[in-house]
């Protein structure tokens, strides 16, 4: 079963349509109660990050998932500012992160981007994975969507799953024990964010 956190971001719809669509149970939870049976979690996030920050802390939800998350390892997937999260802090904001992954968000060198349009980093781009894992199993080519300005930059380069360029290099997916994150949004990825859902689901 899959647990979406539902603290008023993220696109909890898109995701809920494809487990359906996929015959796999899943759950939204906007309250503690709600995480009792959490086995497998989906953190989404979309906007600024001390608005999500202060968003989840507002829910209450906040120190259950830390101790599902840190204490009993259930696997979570954080999804966009959802991964961003996990880090310490984020040049976005003056709010602590959720500290899970030892990492912080920066925001991308505008002087290296060759484009009238700079940010945010919008569209269609490619992923391309640096070690096998199984959230990117049979995944042939992966393109996902993008939509950010700022991106992740973890502490222990042995996290990264996946990077992406634009005009230079960044991560796009780390794992760390139970703990993954992704910086594009699979819910809005067509055939290859359908697929990395139900292998996240199946790990």
């Amino acid at each position: 079963m899959i647990t979406l956190v539902d603290y008023g971001l993220g696109n909890i719809h898109a995701f809920v349509h494809i487990y359906k669509r996929l015959n796999i149970r899943c759950v939204s939870a906007r309250s503690v109660s709600d995480l009792t049976d959490a086995q497998k979690i989906i953190l989404p996030g979309v906007g600024s990050f001390d608005w999500a920050i202060q968003q989840l802390n507002d829910s209450g939800m906040r120190d259950v998932l830390d101790d599902l998350v840190l204490n009993q390892h259930r696997l979570v997937l954080g999804v966009c500012v959802g991964m961003q999260m996990m880090a310490r802090h984020s040049e976005e904001g003056v709010l602590p992160g959720l500290g899970w992954l030892d990492a912080e968000v920066k925001r991308f060198d505008e002087s290296r981007i060759h484009q009238k349009t700079r940010l945010p980093h919008m569209g269609w781009n490619d992923v391309t994975p640096l070690v096998g894992d199984a959230l990117f199993r049979d995944i042939n080519s992966p393109r996902f969507y993008f939509l950010h300005s700022y991106y992740f930059a973890p502490g222990v380069p042995s996290q990264r799953l996946a990077e992406t360029d634009y005009h230079g290099p960044f991560t796009s997916a780390v794992r760390c024990g139970n703990i993954y994150g992704v910086q594009f949004h699979p819910e809005k990825s067509h055939e290859w964010g359908v697929k990395l859902l139900k292998n996240f689901a199946e790990l």
